[in-house]
């Protein structure tokens, strides 16, 4: 039943990050150029796994994200991406990834901060698609860039680990006592990056 149950979730989790990730960049890309980049974006996830499953499993989330990004890397380069709008791609789609990995979680084990989070991520997804539709509406975004809503809701994602990694630490994918530190950093990338992004001439 536990395979079973592994194989579902992954078979889902890839599927779904395939169909968000194709539908940011269909209009501007080839098929061949989005599924590629996809596939190496995958790659870099499941082999940064594989990594921490045999040398640093509590690190299996940021090794994930780390392969996935060098993965997300390659495509731009290769096909010549705009950067922002893939990495909006690769951000729905991670967080497709990582939902998927606490409903597993929640399902298999009943750890209640996996079923929070859980509802956190499915309402930061929510969040997405309404940022998405119109953030170029917004007077203080004068750039109107596309990356806006992929920096907010990755902003918000790390600085709720960074805030809940202060007083409970035994959260999946949590890398103890390191998380507060890591996820905040990352949280002031996102948001540096978006006010960078959003200070420039559309």
């Amino acid at each position: 039943m536990p395979l079973i149950l592994n194989i579902s979730f992954t078979f889902a989790a890839v599927l779904l990050f395939l169909f968000f990730f194709w539908q940011k960049l269909k209009e501007d890309y080839t098929r061949n150029q989005v599924f590629t980049t996809a596939f190496y974006t995958l790659f870099g996830v499941g082999a940064g796994n594989i990594i921490a499953n045999f040398f640093a499993a509590p690190w299996w989330f940021y090794l994930g994200l780390v392969g996935g990004s060098l993965g997300i890397l390659v495509g731009i380069f290769r096909f010549k991406l705009r950067i922002f709008e893939t990495v909006e791609g690769g951000i729905l789609g991670g967080l497709i990834l990582i939902l998927f990995a606490f409903l597993h979680d929640f399902t298999i084990n009943k750890t209640v901060f996996s079923g929070i989070g859980s509802v956190v991520l499915i309402l930061g997804i929510f969040l997405y698609f309404l940022l998405n539709k119109h953030y170029k509406h917004f007077t203080w975004y004068a750039s109107g860039k596309v990356g806006f809503s992929g920096l907010v809701i990755a902003g918000g994602f790390f600085l709720i680990r960074s805030l809940v990694a202060l007083k409970f630490l035994s959260v999946l994918s949590f890398v103890g006592s390191y998380e507060t530190l890591i996820s905040g950093v990352a949280a002031f990338v996102c948001f540096l990056l978006l006010f960078n992004l959003a200070r420039k001439s559309p």
